[in-house]
């Protein structure tokens, strides 16, 4: 009896020293359970034999569970255990020695801690062990020979994402049983070993970002069954296809490590691995043009089992061969995205007919959707966006019935969305905006019950009565020509969250109806001809998070609870006959009868009701025939827009908000005026004043030019103006002022040239913080140049007018000498309706226009600090690309580590990538000049690739680590 009490007591007592180091930082307390007061079974993680006395403890599972401790050498005691599982924690410290005690151990995984040192030599005493998981740590120093030498039935060793160097040991090669060696994101140098070759089951092998250098040995041709090979970094055999047959997946990068791990052609023979199902090579710097580089493409036909194949994010240029239709007809995935390929889809793509997905997104591919895609019987998804199609949308695409997504947005079709989409049952999201010629009414029968997404038609021609049959989520139909009334029946949309309509020709009144939409989040309607009241009934909509109905004809009360109780989500400016509303609003009074009032009293006014309506019906109907009947085309410009389509706001109340003007809450001045902080009276949260200089030349101008550049954009990425004040001040002197929204960060300015000498953390910007930046400063561009109708030219973009919010998002300020380019000015080479002079900074003003030539939206910065022969292109161009860092912001390294290699490369080939863009965008001649829309499509994809590059290690790793979980032992309790 007392042995048997002492037998539970010794590992009871372990476990009980193990967790008062191991620190259950998890929230769930995941060792709650171990208390002592319950026997060994009941504790949490813990697996122990049951029909015998003591029971023996002879598993532990803690996966997962927040463990942020050490690792007591205690855990030696535990004389049984087959399996100890405890990654994907925060464990630390040296891995003990004592775990060289666990005999009997088969599967080990500490991966995924924070364990430094050296990998104890004794772990080689696991004469039984099948898998031993020791990745992603910090571990350094050498991989010991004894692991090769006595760990013979292994089956599974990874030991990537360490720091550990040296040569591969050679007895590695003395693993017999080894089928999955990884030894990836370490710093081992010197050649592959050769005797890797001897370990005939081999069949998954992760070398990838080393020091290794040279090809791969001759004798590995004999790993007759390797199927996964990933040798990123090191050269890849021409003849790499007559050397695996079995191969499957072949990653000379693995596409969520590095974004460039190779260059160079694709090997013209690859396709002789006839058993390949998987060939992903995104992500690198692969060539291809039209005078070689695409011989892989007809090779690969060999490859009868080819599922999927991934070539997006390469530098493929010329025509798409048209061999890429004698590919297998199993093939499912084909991915060609984020490449600069040109050419068509080949007429004859309904060749393969295994097709599922298909993305030809982010590439110059022209000319028209082939018909022949109707054939692809099994077709899942279109991405097609951002290319350069043309033409009609192929009413074949209607018998693809299992087609869940078309996204098509930002190319050139045209013509009228064919009826038969509606046969798509199972579409949930279709995006066609941005085509702008597509036309004609929206079908009803692609008004489908599937699409629980987005119909997004927006930025088209559309014209007729809204779609009124919708069950959706988001309804986007901005920028069309819909005429007629919004109907009542999109009440019926329960899930609708996102209804804009704005930039329409609409009439008639805003439907109480829409109240009944208990998912509304998001209500736009600005820009269209809506009259009568703002429905009261709004108010109560609990969800309803923004409101926009700016520039119509509304009248009388705006309500003042819900939504319309906060300044930032209600806007109604452009409605001259409004009133009351919040304080904030600015708004004037109501009478003391509104509209609403005198419909109680509808009885006593009748007659004067009627005669009224009577003669507004007979002027409506005038005015509405003489607008149908007068020529409209879309790109004529709109009239003239002053500072009166905003309301007003006192001098005095800006006075008194900025506490006179104070130096104590000036945030800038510029060549125009000061910018002051505000908080006006009923007002919790600050705004920004824009006070103009009106004694400095041009300044009223200014003022003048922004009124009418922002009343008539509206973009996530540019200033908002509030409010306004044209008034007399104090010494009755003309005042002219923008309220705007209040950016706390600052000017990007301020960022990039810290006062403090010091570059810390909070003084200084991430590269991921820079990516957003540029992608929110080329989206405003691109909104500006490309959607905009007329086109704006900002003239002045430049560090201090990129404003940044509370979250660092970017806004893009000043426009007081921006340009409105007018379609017939563009035709006679005057470039401009804006009565300001010509102005710019110098650094940010293209070359010619300072030679005289007309603005136009391909300026490109230039800076006279350099001389002669030398200036910011030519210095950007020559130090490309292995020179990248030596010009770029050393302050960038703050946020990123310097030191490891793998950060070092994708941070380095990220700024490749945007400075190729800023010397395409700054060349010699416009003409030759990437197009803002180009410019906003790449940015895009190098920002997502670097966001998705550095976060992906840990899931990569996750998954992998969740798959070979299903290889672990498995033991009953």
């Amino acid at each position: 009896m007392a042995a048997t009490t002492s037998a539970t007591g010794g590992d009871e007592a372990a476990l009980l020293a193990i967790k008062a180091e191991l620190g259950d930082g998890g929230s769930r307390g995941a060792l709650a359970s171990w208390n002592g007061t319950a026997g060994l079974w009941s504790w949490e993680g813990v697996t122990c034999t049951r029909g015998r006395k003591p029971p023996r403890v002879v598993g532990l599972s803690l996966w997962r569970e927040g463990l942020a401790g050490t690792l007591s050498t205690v855990i030696g005691n535990l004389t049984f255990p087959r399996a100890l599982e405890l990654g994907f924690n925060w464990l630390h410290g040296e891995v003990s020695a004592s775990l060289g005690r666990l005999r009997r151990l088969r599967y080990l995984d500490l991966g995924y801690n924070t364990f430094s040192g050296e990998i104890p030599a004794n772990l080689s005493s696991y004469v039984a062990m099948e898998q031993m998981f020791l990745d992603a740590n910090s571990l350094v120093g050498r991989i010991p020979a004894e692991l090769g030498d006595r760990l013979t039935q292994v089956q599974v060793l990874r030991l990537k994402n360490n720091s550990l160097t040296g040569p591969d040991p050679a007895s590695l090669a003395n693993m017999s049983s080894l089928w999955h060696l990884a030894l990836a994101n370490n710093q081992l140098d010197g050649p592959i070993p050769p005797g890797l070759a001897g370990l005939a089951g081999l069949r998954r092998l992760d070398l990838a970002v080393n020091k290794l250098d040279g090809a791969l040995p001759l004798s590995m041709y004999n790993l007759s069954l390797l199927r996964s090979l990933h040798v990123e970094e090191n050269s890849i055999p021409a003849d790499i296809g007559s050397k695996f047959p079995v191969m499957e997946d072949f990653q000379p990068c693995q596409q969520q490590l590095s974004i460039n791990g190779f260059t160079g052609l694709v090997p013209r023979d690859i396709g002789r691995l006839q058993r390949l199902q998987y060939l992903y090579m995104p992500h690198n710097l692969l060539e291809a043009d039209n005078t070689e580089g695409w011989e892989f493409i007809t090779s690969l036909a060999n490859c009868s089992q080819l599922l999927q194949l991934s070539l997006s994010n390469n530098s493929f240029g010329g025509q798409l061969p048209s061999s890429v239709v004698n590919l297998s007809a199993t093939l499912q995935y084909l991915y060609l995205s984020d490449c600069t390929i040109s050419g068509s889809i080949p007429q004859d793509i309904g060749n393969l007919l295994g097709l599922e997905m298909l993305h030809f997104s982010n590439t110059s591919i022209s000319g028209v959707i082939p018909d022949s895609i109707g054939k692809l019987a099994n077709f899942v998804q279109l991405s097609l966006y951002r290319a350069r199609l043309s033409g009609l949308i192929p009413s074949s695409l209607g018998n693809l019935t299992r087609l869940n997504m078309i996204i098509a947005y930002s190319n050139n079709l045209e013509g009228p969305v064919p009826p038969s989409l509606g046969k798509l049952r199972n579409l949930y999201l279709l995006d066609l905006s941005e085509n702008y010629l597509l036309n004609g009414s929206v079908p009803k029968e692609i008004l489908l019950p599937s699409l629980s997404s987005d119909l997004n038609l927006a930025h088209n021609s559309f014209s007729g009565p809204l779609p009124s049959e919708v069950v959706l989520e988001a309804l986007m139909l901005d920028d069309n020509m819909f005429e007629g009334s919004i109907p009542q029946s999109l009440q019926n949309v329960k899930g609708l969250r996102v209804l804009n309509l704005t930039i329409n020709r609409l009439s008639g009144r805003i439907p109480d109806a829409l109240s009944n939409i208990g998912a509304l989040q998001e209500l736009c309607l600005a820009h269209n001809n809506l009259s009568g009241l703002i429905p009261a009934s709004l108010q109560k909509l609990a969800s309803l998070l923004t409101f926009d109905a700016a520039f119509n004809d509304l009248q009388d009360e705006v309500p003042n609870g819900g939504v319309f109780g906060n300044l930032t989500t209600i806007f109604v400016t452009g409605n001259s006959k409004v009133c009351g509303g919040i304080p904030q609003l600015r708004l004037a009074p109501c009478p003391t009868h509104t509209t609403r009032d005198r419909k109680k009293d509808r009885s006593k006014s009748l007659m004067i009701s009627l005669t009224t309506t009577g003669a507004m019906l007979l002027l409506v109907s005038v005015a509405v025939t003489i607008w149908k009947l007068k020529p409209k085309p879309r790109s004529q410009a709109p009239p003239t827009v002053t500072e009166e389509g905003f309301q007003r706001v006192s001098y005095q109340a800006l006075l008194r908000g900025t506490d006179g003007f104070s130096e104590s809450n000036l945030l800038g001045k510029g060549r125009y005026g000061s910018v002051y902080k505000c908080t006006l009276e009923g007002e919790d949260t600050p705004v920004a004043v824009k006070v103009f200089n009106l004694q400095q030349s041009g300044s009223s101008k200014s003022f003048q030019a922004e009124c009418e550049v922002l009343i008539r954009v509206r973009h996530r990425c540019l200033i908002k103006i509030i409010t306004c004040c044209s008034s007399i001040d104090n010494q009755g002197q003309d005042f002219k002022a923008l309220v705007i929204d209040l950016m706390p960060n600052g000017s990007l300015d301020g960022w990039l040239h810290p006062k403090s000498s010091i570059a810390t953390l909070n003084n200084t910007l991430s590269l991921a913080q820079r990516l957003d930046i540029a992608v929110h400063v080329i989206d405003a561009l691109d909104y500006l140049h490309s959607h905009c109708q007329p086109p704006v030219v900002h003239c002045d973009v430049k560090p201090s007018n990129i404003l940044l919010a509370e979250d660092m998002s970017a806004r893009v300020g000043d426009f007081g000498i921006s340009r409105i380019l007018l379609e017939s000015a563009n035709k006679a080479g005057q470039n401009s309706n804006s009565t300001i002079g010509i102005r710019g900074s110098i650094g940010y003003v293209a070359r010619e226009y300072g030679e005289g030539s007309p603005i136009s939206n391909s300026w490109s910065p230039t800076d006279d600090m350099f001389r002669e022969s030398v200036d910011l292109h030519k210095f950007a161009e020559a130090a490309l690309p292995d020179r990248i860092l030596e010009i770029a912001d050393p302050t960038i390294w703050v946020h990123n580590d310097a030191n490891d290699k793998s950060t070092r490369s994708r941070v380095q080939e990220c700024l490749v990538s945007v400075i190729r863009i800023g010397i395409s965008c700054s060349k010699q001649q416009p003409r030759e000049r990437m197009t803002i829309r180009d410019a906003a499509m790449e940015m895009h994809a190098i920002r997502d690739a670097n966001l998705m590059l550095a976060g992906s290690l840990a899931v990569e790793h996750e998954r992998e680590a969740d798959t070979l979980i299903g290889h672990a032992p498995t033991i009953s309790k």
